[in-house]
């Protein structure tokens, strides 16, 4: 045997929608006196939590050499395989045999997961906190080494967006 079932037959005021206007509006009011939340961005800048994952740099030892023996592990852990070696001899005398004569990084290919960073025995790899970088070419988000070293010396305090002090929140 069926059961029946009647559908709903909305009553005089829910045909009216004044229930649902005055929920509408409810939500509305009580989100207009809260405190604003946005930034006026090209002035103000926000500033990325602690961990965040943005442009890569390459790191350097205290007397200007570069920490990266072109061991290729970071190429090896890429998941989006945008990372590209060339190793050549060291020129300078002692310390690590190896050098990366080529150091490549396809912008538009990764996926900031931060493999890279990790799979590095060396810590020369690191991701940023630098998220506002654009180009109007393709060619010009194909990162090389001299650009990475560049990206090293604009963060090597830590302080790219004027942070001064890291417990700090960012400005709303």
């Amino acid at each position: 045997m069926a059961i029946i079932t009647k559908s709903y037959e909305p009553t005089f005021w829910d045909r009216l929608y004044f229930p649902a206007l005055i929920k509408g509006l409810m939500v509305t009011l009580r989100y207009f006196f809260k405190r604003k939340v946005t930034i006026q961005y090209p002035d103000e800048k926000y500033v990325p939590p602690d961990g965040y994952r943005g442009l890569h740099r390459l790191n350097k030892y205290p007397d200007g050499r570069i920490r990266c023996v072109a061991c290729e592990m970071c190429s090896a852990a890429c998941p989006a395989d945008c990372i590209y070696i060339v190793p050549g001899p060291a020129p300078w005398e002692g310390g690590k045999e190896r050098y990366p004569v080529k150091f490549d990084i396809d912008l538009l290919k990764c996926i900031f997961c931060g493999f890279c960073e990790m799979a590095c025995p060396e810590e020369a790899i690191e991701l940023t906190e630098i998220y506002d970088f654009s180009a109007y070419s393709r060619e010009d988000l194909l990162i090389d080494r001299e650009g990475l070293l560049e990206v090293y010396e604009l963060t090597k305090n830590q302080n790219y967006y004027s942070r001064t002090d890291k417990s700090k929140k960012p400005a709303t």
